[in-house]
């Protein structure tokens, strides 16, 4: 089992930048490829950015391109997402994720908001 819980979100203005982290404990984190995804109001969950289990690989959505970036540190067994030129569009809950070829976790997600 492996649980993750998402920190850093919150209420900032257009253009701002923000930080998520998301630590996991119970399995070590290196086990497992990370991603980040999220679900605005009315919407289904779309894919953020991923990375691999070295974190030597990432990929991230069209949307989000040049302007978030994930990283992680397997020795604190936490994924970070930052995120810079916010937009109102990246308003959503966003939700940490973990999973390898057997298993797949969820954090409870942290509301970001951004205002116009």
């Amino acid at each position: 089992q492996v649980q993750l819980v998402e920190s850093g979100g919150g209420l900032v203005q257009s253009g701002a930048s923000l930080g998520l982290s998301c630590v996991t404990s119970g399995r070590t984190m290196s086990l497992y490829a990370m991603g980040w995804f999220r679900q605005a109001p009315g919407k289904e969950r779309e894919f953020v950015a991923a990375i691999s289990r070295s974190g030597g690989r990432t990929n991230s959505a069209d949307s989000v391109k040049g302007r978030f970036t994930i990283s992680r540190d397997n020795a604190k067994n936490t994924v970070y997402l930052q995120m810079n030129s916010l937009k109102p569009e990246d308003t959503a809950v966003y939700f940490c994720n973990a999973r390898n070829s057997y298993y797949e976790y969820w954090g409870q997600g942290t509301q970001v908001t951004v205002s116009s």
